[in-house]
């Protein structure tokens, strides 16, 4: 198999997934033998999110970390990843050099309409160089979904009791876990009081999940772990660990899916309301239940407070985590992104 060479730009917006999305992808192109150049323009998360590997046996450490503005001469490919767009002394060395490297904006991830129609299509520049735009998907008329080698065998192997127990989160008898990763939520009371109707362990993670809730004033029947800050691997785990999982964003959202258990998804909000049609979206390719998609709609702030399945005996749970299963299991079919991503770039290389 050919060994690429990658250089892959990312920027620090307001959030961690844009990052956190760069590495995963790097990860998994190192995993399979390729070199990695990570340019971010801040570095300072990956010390949590991403700790160094141990050797060859992840591959991890054949991703240099690089600091803006990055290297001089550019690889075999370019990735811009959310059209960030790389430096201009940069993008010179790329018009320099004999055989041009493949240059690919990766874009966000949507379930929307649109997504099959402007995954792969090229973008010619005045220079005769060519940009191609890679969309990530939920349909084989996409890049697919980053997705490690073995995820599926490795959740299923895991046992979340000691897991839990380590990070000082072991569920007493009868506590259904739920996770909190959400942005500023206006409906975080309302859900806090659904969930006081029954013994629940709430995990939550940093940001807005911890500074939204005041342990002081919860009921008896709800209990908080304030979480550190965890590493990619720590936080799938958190993920395959709960009985219900709140998560926002673009990679969270897809660890949701592949860790298989009912999950309510936080869009990024945006004034003009646009980030509706992307739940809209969402909820049409999974099918959950009624209620599921209408506690969805009411997390993401535009539609009322509905009832919804709250325990795992209930026929309506147990329609809403199969609904979750049946769709991981429909994607796990497809290619994943990273596999995508190379054969794309293969077949648009200089013979």
């Amino acid at each position: 198999m050919a060994v690429l060479r990658w250089d892959i730009f990312g920027r620090v917006i307001d959030n961690y997934g844009d990052v956190g999305v760069c590495w995963r992808l790097a990860a998994q192109l190192a995993a399979r033998g390729d070199r990695v150049r990570l340019v971010l323009d801040d570095l300072s998360a990956l010390a949590w999110m991403a700790p160094h590997g141990t050797g060859d046996a992840d591959g991890i450490d054949r991703i240099e970390r690089l600091s803006w503005p990055g290297p001089a001469t550019p690889g075999d490919v370019v990735i811009e990843a959310f059209g960030c767009d790389p430096p201009p002394a940069f993008v010179a060395a790329m018009r320099a050099r004999q055989e041009p490297p493949v240059w690919i904006n990766l874009e966000y991830l949507s379930a929307e309409d649109y997504v099959e129609r402007s995954h792969g299509l090229p973008s010619p520049q005045r220079d005769g160089r060519t940009l191609w735009f890679f969309y990530p998907g939920f349909t084989a008329r996409t890049g697919g979904l980053l997705r490690e080698d073995g995820l599926l065998a490795e959740r299923a192997a895991f046992v979340r009791e000691p897991w839990l127990a380590a990070l000082g989160a072991a569920p007493r008898q009868g506590e259904r876990v739920v996770s909190v990763f959400c942005y500023a939520n206006d409906a975080l009371p309302a859900l806090l009081d659904d969930l006081a109707a029954a013994p629940t362990l709430l995990l939550l993670t940093q940001g807005p999940a911890q500074q939204q809730i005041d342990d002081t004033r919860l009921p008896p029947t709800l209990r908080t772990r304030r979480l550190p800050w965890l590493d990619q691997r720590g936080y799938d785990r958190l993920l395959w660990s709960s009985d219900l999982n709140f998560v926002r964003g673009e990679d969270s959202l897809v660890r949701a899916i592949w860790a298989g258990a009912p999950f309510v998804w936080q869009a990024y909000p945006q004034s003009d309301g646009a980030h509706r049609a992307k739940v809209d979206a969402l909820l049409a390719r999974l099918a959950p239940p009624a209620e599921a998609a209408a506690l969805t709609r009411a997390w993401n702030g535009y539609a009322p407070w509905p009832q919804w399945p709250q325990r795992p005996d209930t026929p309506a749970w147990t329609a809403w985590q199969a609904a979750t299963r049946r769709w991981r299991d429909a994607l796990c079919a497809q290619d994943d992104l990273a596999s995508a991503l190379r054969r794309f770039v293969l077949a648009r290389r200089s013979p």
